[in-house]
C-alpha cells in the first residue's frame, strides 16, 4: 500500500521522502518501552492501593471494591485532564497513560474541555463521546456476545 502511495507522488517528492527519512531521528524504543512500563504500572498500583483501601477501611469484598476503584481512577483521571497535568504525564510516559480505565476517561475529558466554549449541551455534551463513542459501543456489544455465549453454555451444561 505504501507502494501504490508512492508511485503517486513525483520525483520530486519521492527524492525529499527519502532525505527525510534519512535525516529522521532514530527513536529510542528502549527507552519509550520501560517509561510505557513504568507509568502504565504505576496507574495499576494506585488502582490496586486505591481497591485495597476499600476493603480494608470501607469493609468492601474483594468482588465490590471494583466499581469505586475504577470510579475513583476515572476521576482522578478526568482532573488530571482537566488542570492539564495528565497531558504532561502522557507527553513523558507515552502509552503508558493509556491503561483502559485512565485513557478513556482523559480522551472523554480532553472532548469535553475542548469543545467547552459551545455552551454545556451542544458542545461538551455533543463533542465528549465524539472519540469514545466507537469505544461504548464495541464494549457494549461485545459485552452482549459474552453474555449470550455464556446463558447458551450454561443451557447446554
Amino acid at each position: 500500500m505504501a507502494d501504490q502511495k508512492k508511485k503517486k507522488l513525483t520525483l520530486t517528492q519521492q527524492e525529499y521522502q527519502e532525505l527525510a527519512k534519512r535525516h529522521e531521528p532514530a527513536r529510542p524504543l528502549a527507552r519509550n518501552f520501560l517509561r510505557a512500563f513504568l507509568v502504565g504500572g504505576v496507574i495499576c498500583l494506585i488502582g490496586q492501593g486505591i481497591q485495597e483501601m476499600f476493603i480494608h477501611f470501607f469493609d468492601f469484598t474483594e468482588k465490590t471494591a471494583g466499581n469505586p476503584t475504577v470510579a475513583v481512577l476515572i476521576f482522578c483521571s478526568a482532573l488530571l485532564t482537566g488542570l492539564g497535568w495528565y497531558d504532561r504525564i502522557a507527553q513523558w510516559a507515552g502509552a503508558g497513560t493509556s491503561v483502559p480505565v485512565t485513557g478513556f476517561a482523559n480522551s472523554i475529558t480532553s472532548a469535553a474541555l475542548e469543545h467547552r466554549s459551545e455552551g454545556f449541551v451542544l458542545g461538551v455534551g455533543g463533542n465528549m463521546f465524539k472519540l469514545a463513542g466507537s469505544v461504548i459501543v464495541f464494549g457494549v456489544a461485545s459485552a452482549f456476545v459474552i453474555g449470550l455465549i455464556k446463558t447458551l453454555i450454561k443451557m447446554g451444561g
